[in-house]
């Protein structure tokens, strides 16, 4: 039995080389995603680390929790403590650290770094061994910086060079003094890191004679835990939290396990599409594969192989393909792997150097899925052929499924398929991510469903074609008539399709339908003609508001500033506006009251108002960040949205009872112009900001495009990922047109003899697979929309503005894209049927 299997599986080299590809781009997209990923946090883990070497204990402020009027607050850690952390017990040295976000340009004027990467600090002392220079003397003053060495790479800057940057808003033009080199993670990864002296450090990120951190060194023969200790044992216990570099190390890497589970999580996700696709062709495989050896099968049965012998010999032919497609899987996987790194360093999105990471796991796994999928999907078809009596496969009278399992099986599909849009209509009517769960429960149900039932859809959905396959006279009759010959067979090949078009299409109409409210949001709760904000949405300074309305065409401008505060024992967060000018940027529907903000009246938005129990007219005392208590006026409920919702109070309320030591930050600046937007006017405003790359000042056209930018990139990696899923998908078209081919091998070699020419059994074929290709398609389209439509149902409640968006011209490139796999799935087995020698096709069994 053993050689019987090894000699099957060289015997159909070609079908086989289809399988094994199949299993391959599954296991490969695993085995890829889990190098690319591993590397990845590896090289970031290492590069971390190597940022604490200088760091035996780190010295934090130790958070204070909000309790009753009082709001939650960060002790400071000033130079008291620090000098007090430098004479402890086994310290060798203290270094005060400070840092924020700052924002360097290119020589070209635009951002380096990409915002969120972009970071600044203080340089300690004469010589800070966190950062050797590589070049120049340590910067001193507020018109001097150091820059990493990466980032002067990058960007082309000397020492000598005068560079353009910003913290909060206003430009600040200071010269590079120093080149540096630093392990860094965010520089590693493509950032930038300028360091200022301490006392310019402190004053640019408002902590002024205060630092974030204080790394402390140990002594000779002094442990990490021992200093720690001794730290404990000298410093305030209820205002610092100590923690030892090992411990920061291992929470960093953490940290970065987990930002890459997510990235993991999602790529396995469309491997699993792949693999589970690839389940359908495989069992198509085995089952064409079996049927092509009914009578061999029964000829061992009638000499003596068991039942089991039998199923045990094509799970044999199946861990050998299985092995081979999980051997190329990982070979092609790691190649992925590589080339995902190297596509990162052209994208801008630079990663720490470090070695390819195939672990043990990778390799387990990737032979695990390879060989599992492979005999599971082979194990139905096996154990069909092993329970057919010797007699009755010689005879073929097995070929048709009896009633009793059609019966079954059409009711368990509909059974799955009820469930499954029960649950999902359920979970439409729950509250935000309450109904997340039960949705994805009932779009797998429904799924399911909808595959067993295929079969039973198939007869009337194909039947649905047959006007226009008339068209085609006898060729098109013939390809209806053998789409639907075998039912299973035709559902297992459009299903593969068909779960494929299934998220393409739910991703498509939920992103199109986002975008749309989001439009909706801007145009309808907008006013103002601008909104300028940072980069990387960091608080502006004040200076930016006040240059804003000064300029000339400027007629009503607004910041959105926010302060926290305390409200019947909860933290809220009060958004301060200008309350004379707020009414003319924003047009926000009332529900109960005017919308009036000034003195010690405010505006709610209806969540806000719910949870407290607040109507207009209402009225409540808040404790803001100085402690002082005012009563407030609920002056009227309005209706918010994603862009603008809380608490409005009027500045000249809210900034005198700000926390004194930091200045008031603004989130945005709304303003309004003379003359509406127009480019002239965008040009005039970016210059009275010194044309800031840190800062963008965008109309609702700008804030919308950002949005979409967004959503596109996003469907955009979805549908790259989903090719693999179309890639498979062909292979199962072209495995299943092939067994056809070898089914009807009689019958096509009598129509060729009765007339039919080489280009009728062509065209036959092409319509056949066309016919199945488009039933997939329109299956997975209309389950696109229906779970597209559910999900969006899902965030309505939580989006006043949303509204569904049916992209009909996207839905129909789909629909082509399915018929174009169709076609290009048939020129093999349509060639392959015309080349028929029809002599030797009537005289075959």
């Amino acid at each position: 039995m053993l050689r019987t299997a090894l000699r099957n599986v060289l015997a159909h080299k070609a079908r086989l080389l289809m399988t094994v590809l199949a299993v391959m781009l599954g296991v490969a997209f695993v085995s890829g995603t889990l190098v690319f990923t591993n590397t990845i946090s590896d090289a970031y883990q290492k590069s971390s680390a190597k940022g604490f070497d200088q760091v035996d204990v780190a010295v934090r402020p130790d958070y204070r929790e909000a309790e009753g009027d009082r709001l939650g607050e960060e002790p400071e850690l000033t130079r008291e403590i620090l000098d007090k952390a430098a004479r402890t017990p086994g310290a060798e040295s203290a270094t005060g650290v400070v840092n924020g976000f700052t924002a360097i340009a290119g020589k070209d004027g635009k951002l380096i770094g990409g915002g969120f990467q972009s970071q600044g600090g203080n340089y300690w002392g004469d010589k800070d061994p966190r950062y050797p220079l590589t070049t120049g003397r340590a910067p001193s003053g507020a018109d001097e910086i150091a820059l990493d060495s990466e980032t002067a790479k990058r960007a082309g800057y000397r020492v000598g060079d005068t560079v353009r940057l910003s913290i909060d808003g206003p430009v600040l033009e200071p010269t590079i003094t120093a080149i540096f080199r630093t392990d860094d993670g965010n520089v590693a990864a493509g950032g930038s890191l300028a360091l200022f002296d301490t006392a310019t450090a402190q004053r640019l990120f408002h902590k002024p004679g205060a630092f974030d951190e204080i790394d402390v060194e140990a002594a000779p023969g002094t442990s990490q835990t021992a200093l720690r200790a001794n730290l404990d044992r000298t410093l305030p216990k209820d205002t610092v939290t100590t923690t030892t570099g090992r411990q920061l190390a291992d929470d960093q890497a953490a940290m970065i396990e987990s930002s890459m589970s997510g990235l993991k999580t999602g790529l396995l996700v469309f491997a699993g599409i792949a693999l589970f696709v690839g389940t359908f062709i495989i069992a198509n495989t085995f089952t064409m594969l079996v049927a092509q050896r009914t009578k061999e099968l029964a000829l061992l049965r009638a000499v003596g192989a068991s039942r089991r012998q039998v199923t045990r010999s094509v799970l044999l032919e199946a861990f050998v393909v299985g092995t081979v497609a999980a051997v190329t899987g990982l070979l092609a996987g790691i190649g992925i792997g590589a080339g995902l790194r190297a596509l990162m360093g052209t994208l801008d999105a630079a990663v720490p150097a470090g070695p390819l990471v195939v672990s043990p796991g990778t390799v387990a796994t990737s032979f695990a899925v390879g060989i599992l999928v492979t005999m599971l999907a082979a194990w139905l078809p096996g154990r069909r052929a092993a329970k057919i009596p010797p007699v009755a496969a010689m005879s073929s009278v097995h070929a048709q499924a009896t009633t009793k399992s059609l019966v079954l099986r059409n009711t368990l599909g509909a059974l799955f398929a009820a469930a499954g849009v029960a649950v999902v209509l359920h979970a439409t009517t729950m509250d935000g991510s309450d109904g997340q769960a039960p949705m994805g429960l009932g779009a797998v149900l429904l799924i399911i469903g909808v595959f067993v039932l295929t079969p039973l859809l198939s007869r009337p959905l194909i039947a649905a074609a047959a006007p226009v396959l008339r068209v085609f006279g006898v060729s098109g009759r013939l390809a209806r008539q053998n789409s639907v010959r075998n039912p299973r067979r035709t559902a297992a090949t459009a299903s593969a399709l068909m779960i494929g078009l299934t998220l393409i299409t739910g991703m498509t109409v939920m992103a199109g339908s986002l975008q749309k409210s989001i439009d909706k949001m801007a145009t309808s709760a907008l006013k103002a003609d601008y909104v300028v904000s940072m980069a990387n949405m960091n608080s502006l300074s004040p200076d930016v508001g006040r240059k804003l309305a000064k300029v000339d065409g400027v007629t009503a401008t607004s910041p959105l500033r926010n302060a926290p505060s305390r409200i019947d024992g909860r933290t809220e967060f009060l958004t301060g506006v200008t309350g004379s000018a707020i009414g003319a940027l924003t047009d926000l529907p009332v529900s109960d009251g005017s919308f009036e903000v000034g003195g010690k009246r405010v505006v709610v938005d209806e969540d806000t108002a719910r949870d407290f129990g607040w109507k207009a007219g209402s009225r409540f005392t808040v404790s803001y960040e100085d402690g002082a208590r005012q009563r407030l006026t609920v002056a009227g409920v309005y209706e918010g949205n994603e862009l603008i919702r809380g608490i409005m109070v009027d500045t000249a309320t809210l900034d005198p009872h700000r926390a004194d030591r930091t200045d008031p930050a603004d989130m945005q600046v709304m303003l309004k112009t003379a003359g509406g937007p127009s480019d002239a006017m965008k040009d005039r405003l970016e210059k009275a900001l010194g044309d800031n790359p840190a800062v963008k000042v965008q109309d609702k056209q700008d804030v919308s495009d950002d949005i979409a930018q967004m959503f596109t990139l996003m469907l955009n990696m979805l549908y790259g990922l989903l090719a693999m899923a179309v890639v498979v998908a062909v292979l199962g078209v072209i495995n299943t047109l092939a067994m056809s081919v070898f089914e009807r091998s009689q019958e096509i070699g009598m129509l060729r003899a009765i007339g039919l020419e080489r280009r009728g059994v062509k065209r036959m074929v092409r319509l056949e697979s066309l016919v199945i290709s488009l039933f997939g398609g329109v299956l997975g389209v209309g389950l696109g929309v229906f779970f597209g439509w559910a999900a969006g149902e899902l965030l309505a409640g939580r989006m006043a503005t949303y509204e569904l968006v049916l992209p009909w011209d996207r839905l129909g490139v789909f629909l082509l894209l399915a018929a174009a796999v169709g076609i290009l799935a048939a020129l093999w087995p349509a060639r392959r049927a015309a080349r028929l020698n029809m002599l030797a096709a009537i005289k075959s069994e």
